[in-house]
This record gives C-alpha cells, sequence and structure tokens, in this order.
C-alpha cells in the first residue's frame, strides 16, 4: 500500500494526491488553485512536506509521494 506520513501517522496516498487534496480532504474545505480558501474565509494553516515549508500557491502542483512526511500546523493566536 502506498502511504504518507502525516503529522506523524501513516495514511493511505491515493495516485496523483496533492496538497491541495490531502489539506481540503483534512480541513473539510475547498480550495483554489493558488490554495486560497474557495468561501473566502481566512485559513491558518501552514503546510511542510519534508521539512520544507510549501507556499500555497503550489499546493495543487505538489503531488504526493511514497513516503511524503506532510505536515499540517494550524496557527494559533498567543499571548
Amino acid at each position: 500500500m502506498t502511504a504518507i506520513n502525516l503529522n506523524g501517522s501513516r495514511r493511505p496516498l491515493a495516485a496523483g494526491q496533492t496538497l491541495t487534496d490531502l489539506v481540503a480532504e483534512v480541513t473539510g474545505r475547498q480550495f483554489t488553485a493558488d490554495g486560497l480558501p474557495a468561501d473566502g474565509a481566512r485559513l491558518g494553516v501552514a503546510v511542510a512536506r519534508n521539512s520544507e515549508v510549501v507556499p500555497r500557491r503550489s499546493w495543487s502542483a505538489t503531488v504526493l509521494a511514497e513516503g511524503d512526511d506532510i505536515e499540517i500546523l494550524n496557527a494559533v493566536q498567543g499571548g
């Protein structure tokens, strides 16, 4: 079975799955090709692939591969 590591857990990988597909699946939201939420609302999420941050505009062009280590991080306000 083809799989990736998502936030430290193994997850099955569909052929041709992109970062946009994965983030949409995890967040339950739809995105434009530029990685912006289709509903126009804010999204406090950053994505790293194999320890490198992937800009939102590159999510749709980033096809996931076997063994990729993906971290999806939510921005949290602190104080």
